[in-house]
């Protein structure tokens, strides 16, 4: 894939080393002089412009960009970055970096974002998910708000020990994913049975989690 990111901080060029080591085509965009180190990230296109100026992105081709990260640390910049993309380019997919976590109600579909990125808030939900058993900790975001990734650890005494994955009572609009128990990662299957100390991860809507939580007995 073509990927933008605008903003060449330490954020956007750890993001950039991780897509040209996959292989896609990556352009940073980067405002301020100072931040243009093309040695820094040897196999992308670098390009010495305002991300907020539109005449800027139209010069640096973003119309043939399937995906825009907005990863500055200004969230004003990168809403009109997300906005821009999404309404004059129609970049297909944008992702933004959420630097207050008090901003993260205004990433949405309003100003054409796909996916909100919190770090602080992302980094608590891991703190959370290390320490909590027979909780449901929400991960991650999807699709502004529309699912959760979240995640729930089997207790020692669960009274789901032994039991088939297919006597999960799980209400609609949610589905387990993948189950981690010991260093592997098992793709749940009917007759898989589940073990305390289990860390189970769904997908689902905010509406059905409490429901999450009692079809799971925690």
């Amino acid at each position: 894939m073509r990927i933008a990111i605008a903003g060449a901080g330490a954020v956007g060029r750890s993001i950039a080393l991780e897509l040209v080591e996959s292989k896609h085509q990556v352009m940073l965009i980067e405002r301020e002089l100072a931040n243009i180190e093309p040695e820094a990230v040897e196999r992308a296109e670098w390009v010495h412009a305002d991300a907020c100026e539109l005449a800027s992105l139209e010069e640096a081709g973003m119309e043939s960009c399937d995906v825009v990260i907005a990863a500055t640390g200004d969230d004003k910049v990168n809403l009109v970055v997300s906005l821009l993309a999404k309404t004059e380019f129609a970049v297909r997919r944008v992702v933004a970096r959420v630097n207050d976590p008090r901003n993260e109600w205004l990433f949405n579909d309003n100003w054409g974002v796909d996916v909100a990125v919190s770090t602080p808030r992302l980094l608590a939900a891991l703190v959370e998910e290390a320490v909590a058993v027979g909780d449901l900790v929400r991960l991650l975001t999807l699709r502004q708000g529309q699912a959760n990734l979240v995640e729930v650890t089997l207790p020692e005494d669960t009274p789901l020990a032994g039991r088939p994955v297919r006597s999960l009572k799980l209400p609609t609009d949610s589905a387990l994913l993948v189950i981690l128990r010991g260093g592997r990662v098992i793709v749940p299957q009917a007759d898989d049975a589940l073990e305390p100390g289990d860390e189970l991860l769904f997908v689902a809507t905010s509406a059905v989690e409490e429901d999450i939580r009692s079809a799971l007995g925690v």
